[in-house]
């Protein structure tokens, strides 16, 4: 019986579309869909302000780089992300680099975000990258 179970997943594996999947792990494609998972966080935060707040998020794109900022009292805080060659590089506002994400595509077939020597999934990486600015008065 092990052995049949181990045989049908030999088979799902051997239908899984690697090529596809490796194609999809590459550093314009995982920007691309950072920009709009963080396009959609800016949305949702800016629907938690309370009524009348004296802050707005917002989010700016040129190119190979977007940013993040949140505007209060006339006051400019931004993150920023980047496409570069062989990374997407986040920085502040200052001009310096918070980390660099890169990729690996493991043996189970998952596109993995590397950063600060560890493997994260894409919540966390625009959670390291967003926190403070979105939650700076907590």
């Amino acid at each position: 019986m092990a052995e049949q179970v181990n045989n049908e997943n030999v088979r799902a594996n051997q239908k899984f579309d690697w090529v596809t999947e490796r194609s999809l792990c590459s550093l314009p494609k995982v920007f691309n869909t950072l920009r709009s998972q963080i396009e959609a966080d800016v949305k949702t935060r800016n629907g938690l302000r309370p009524e009348l707040s004296p802050y707005e998020f917002s989010m700016v794109e040129s190119g190979d780089t977007f940013k993040v900022t949140l505007e209060a009292k006339g006051v400019l805080w931004a993150v920023v992300f980047s496409l570069h060659e062989h990374a997407i590089v986040v920085g502040d506002d200052k001009g310096e680099t918070m980390f660099e994400v890169t990729l690996t595509f493991n043996d189970a077939g998952e596109c993995k975000l590397n950063a600060r020597e560890q493997q994260w999934e894409f919540w966390q990486i625009r959670r390291m990258a967003l926190e403070e600015l979105m939650f700076r008065s907590n």
